[in-house]
């Protein structure tokens, strides 16, 4: 004998189901005579019942039974699966039933094996040890799918997010501003969209260096953060020391209460800022634009639209909002 043979095999939990009391107690004797836990069934509603209790490892089930049977009872156990999204449970049929038909039928119910009684012990070790590797296999492969989703997740959430601010990055605020015109487009409600800027950044990072520099873009964003609280909002780094947020049904004079909010929010934060000409601490400059789009507006418009305003604001003295309108100048 093998080492692999010798080896001890793990115990499973078997349910056995069949409405003949004497050939049930047979196979759960012979089942649990291997050391594996043993539920029996004497009808096809009970093992339902039990199944969906104690979720065994494997299902032996006679084919004909009083009431519903073996059919049935297979075809409820893979819809109780598929509407959990729980494990595959392997069914192995015994019957006395023969013919190519009754074979095909059990396939079709959700079968996974087919057993003609009375079933020899060798045999039934055999499904059983057949049964548990394909099960583990499964259950491998589950572990392997949900180890690849999640890793392409965050390959994903990597590739839309700037890795200093964790905002998202232009490819994402790409995406989330596609989907809030989209949005705007179909149900007729007003979208804005601002772009601010960090003033005087290349004279903070000259008199204080690039690591406070990085620190003070982490902080600017996690106050922009906080200001665009709602789950469909998104701010973006989009390059540099400049941000934009999208705020979807946000109108325009909500939005004119929010540039107050972030001004008085950045005045109360009191970042130092010991190179600005506007304030002791670190203030942002920015321009937005507020539409009920049309399906002529484009994303490009609209980012171009909340620049102008942006650049209106930095020349007309900074620690300021502007809103600016496609297609003309900024107010």
């Amino acid at each position: 004998m093998s080492p692999t043979d010798s080896a001890p095999r793990e115990p499973i939990s078997i349910l056995v189901v069949d409405d003949d009391p004497s050939v049930c107690a047979h196979i759960a004797a012979l089942v649990d005579g291997r050391n594996h836990r043993v539920i029996e069934a004497g009808d096809a509603e009970w093992a339902l019942e039990l199944y969906r209790r104690y979720k065994p490892d494997l299902v032996f089930t006679d084919i004909v039974m009083a009431g519903h049977g073996g059919y049935w009872l297979a075809r409820q156990i893979r819809a109780h699966e598929a509407e959990q999204a729980s494990s595959w449970t392997p069914i192995i049929f015994l019957s006395g039933l023969s013919s190519e038909a009754d074979v095909a039928e059990g396939v079709a119910a959700g079968g996974d094996d087919y057993v003609l009684k009375p079933i020899h012990p060798v045999v039934l070790e055999a499904k059983i040890q057949t049964m548990s590797r394909l099960r583990g296999m499964h259950h491998k492969l589950l572990r392997l799918s949900t180890e690849l989703r999640q890793a392409n997740e965050e390959l994903h959430r990597q590739n839309e997010h700037d890795p200093l601010t964790g905002l998202l990055n232009r490819r994402g605020l790409a995406d989330r501003l596609d989907a809030a015109l989209r949005h705007a487009q179909r149900l007729q409600t007003p979208l804005t969209v601002a772009m601010c800027d960090v003033d005087f950044f290349k004279s903070y990072n000259d008199r204080l260096g690039h690591p406070a520099g990085d620190d003070c873009l982490r902080r600017v964003s996690t106050l922009l953060r906080h200001s665009a609280r709602r789950p469909y909002d998104a701010v973006a780094r989009y390059g540099g020391e400049e941000f934009a947020l999208v705020l979807p049904e946000t109108p325009g004079s909500s939005a004119l209460t929010l540039s107050q909010s972030l001004t008085r929010m950045f005045a109360a934060a009191a970042l130092p800022h010991p190179a600005s000409t506007v304030a002791a601490h670190v203030t942002i400059s920015g321009g937005m634009v507020t539409v009920v789009p049309d399906q002529f507006v484009t994303s490009e418009a609209l980012l171009r639209a909340a620049d102008e305003a942006l650049y209106a604001a930095k020349t007309g003295g900074r620690n300021r909002f502007v809103t600016g309108l496609l297609g003309a100048p900024p107010a």
